[in-house]
């Protein structure tokens, strides 16, 4: 558990179409919402045919950050949570892009994938809105992706993100700003394309309650209320004299109801469309729309973090299970790097960074899920699995420096391979890799006990002092010892090794 608890909390969601911020203030474990911010910043629509976000997108979306970051710069940083969605998992040029955001903010940005986007979703629903429904069906549009989600309780069970959102599909289909019918149709049959595969998945037969998270769902459902169209959130009767008055228009710049604010009438048809296509395949009559998206499950996530029931840490176990690894041999591992950390906890990499710990322990539990694929070159599968799996609580750089330093436990050490990582894990990968190294040698052996030994890091230099008469009795962990060496030092680190 962090050594003090913050007395404010703040999540930050970084999407295609909006920004959005919300403050909280922490006492007791209870929050009380002190804040929100939003911008419709429009980030989706920055991105030209090769994927690049352009120039002015980007001052327009950092102009708003340094406003955000004006309130959250001097929070500590394990009060913080920030994440990118999908127009920055896919912009060609997006990690130029965050390093600039980061500096506006003041706190790093995790881009998180669609999966993951769409657990935090029904996490913020789940805590924002009483139900009790045995299955909730959870709806959320975003400016280039869109989230369905099937959930029981406040734990999300299906879960899929479709390539489509609001600002994309308004650009795709009404170009300049067009209206017909024509076009309308093409931008709901693609819809319903996009849902086809998942048709049966997320049917209304498989749930009780629909509910609708996102800006463009509450805009839609206030329109059908402030038009008479509807009572009771969205209705499918509701939507079809909704689309009815849309197609009677020739511009998007003549969409003027007075529940529709003017910064999300561009992209309004666009949701509709979804939306209409949505309740057509999947047979949804009636949605409730929720308060509640991904910010307010940001928050939920970070308060797991911050008293200690961090669901990486689950997630972790339920993937080591999953592909039958040695779990008494993970807990061995985690134990000697527990003794290690403790005596390194004036090196940088460990001094008041629990993190470097916790991902070493993620490590141990995950270095051998590759074992389920093939036994040569496991460490390589493992690594796949890692980077590319979808990783409940892991944001996608979270899932990268788990991939590397299971990548580099064994064989050839090549301190490059995490020029990539973000601070601070960039400087802090290869000592934390050389201390995994070191005890997977230590426990080759999977039935030995530990040796009481000593270890300092002073720069390159690695030194290892064991209780004396202890290597003579270990000849195998003294030849692994000295290959050991022969691979640190071809990585420019020196490793010493004798009896204390």
């Amino acid at each position: 558990m962090p050594q003090q608890i913050p007395t404010s909390v703040a999540a930050v969601d970084l999407g295609s179409n909006s920004f959005h911020m919300i403050i909280c203030s922490l006492h007791d474990g209870k929050l009380q919402t002190l804040d929100r911010l939003k911008e419709m910043v429009r980030l989706a629509a920055g991105l030209d045919s090769q994927k690049y976000l352009d120039q002015a997108t980007q001052e327009r979306a950092l102009a708003c950050l340094e406003r955000f970051g004006q309130r959250i710069r001097n929070f500590p940083p394990n009060s913080v949570a920030i994440v990118g969605t999908n127009t920055l998992r896919i912009a060609k040029n997006s990690h130029q892009f965050i390093k600039k955001a980061e500096r506006a903010l003041g706190h790093p940005i995790h881009i998180i994938s669609g999966i993951e986007e769409a657990r935090l979703i029904y996490q913020g629903v789940a805590h924002s809105l009483a139900s009790n429904a045995n299955n909730r069906f959870v709806m959320d549009i975003g400016g280039s992706s869109t989230e369905y989600i099937i959930g029981r309780n406040d734990v999300a069970h299906t879960k899929e993100s479709l390539n489509m959102g609001c600002v994309t599909v308004s650009q795709l289909f009404f170009k300049n700003g067009e209206i017909n019918k024509r076009a309308f149709r093409k931008a709901t049959l693609f819809a319903e394309q996009h849902l086809e595969p998942f048709q049966n998945t997320f049917h209304s037969k498989n749930w009780d309650e629909a509910i609708g998270a996102s800006g463009s769902l509450k805009a839609i459902s206030n329109v059908l209320q402030a038009s008479g169209w509807s009572n009771n959130g969205i209705t499918m009767a509701g939507m079809e004299q909704l689309v009815a008055q849309l197609l009677k228009l020739d511009k998007v710049e003549q969409i003027n109801f007075p529940a529709l604010s003017i910064e999300r009438r561009p992209v309004f048809i666009g949701a509709v469309a979804i939306v209409y296509a949505t309740f057509k395949t999947l047979n949804i009559e009636q949605m409730t729309v929720s308060d509640g998206a991904l910010r307010e499950g940001l928050v939920q996530d970070l308060l797991g973090r911050i008293y200690n029931d961090d669901i990486r840490s689950q997630t972790s176990k339920t993937i080591a299970a999953r592909y039958h690894t040695d779990q008494k041999h993970s807990e061995q591992l985690k134990e000697t790097l527990r003794y290690i950390a403790r005596q390194l906890d004036q090196h940088p990499c460990f001094n008041d960074n629990l993190a470097s710990l916790q991902f070493l322990e993620w490590t141990a539990e995950l270095h051998e899920i590759g074992f389920e694929i093939a036994h040569s070159q496991y460490h390589k599968h493992s690594a796949y699995i890692l980077e590319n799996g979808d990783l409940a609580g892991f944001s996608k750089q979270d899932q990268l420096l788990l991939s590397k330093l299971v990548r580099s436990h064994r064989k050839k050490l090549r301190p490059e391979r995490f020029a990539d990582l973000p601070a601070p894990w960039r400087q802090n990968a290869p000592i934390m890799t050389i201390v995994f190294r070191l005890a997977t040698v230590l426990h080759r052996n999977r039935h030995s006990q530990r040796a009481d030994f000593k270890i300092e890091i002073d720069g390159n230099k690695i030194i290892l002092a064991f209780p004396d008469g202890w290597l003579e009795q270990a000849p195998l962990t003294y030849a692994d010892l000295k290959k050991e060496m022969h691979y640190l030092e071809e990585a420019n680190f020196e490793l010493i090794f004798d009896q204390c």
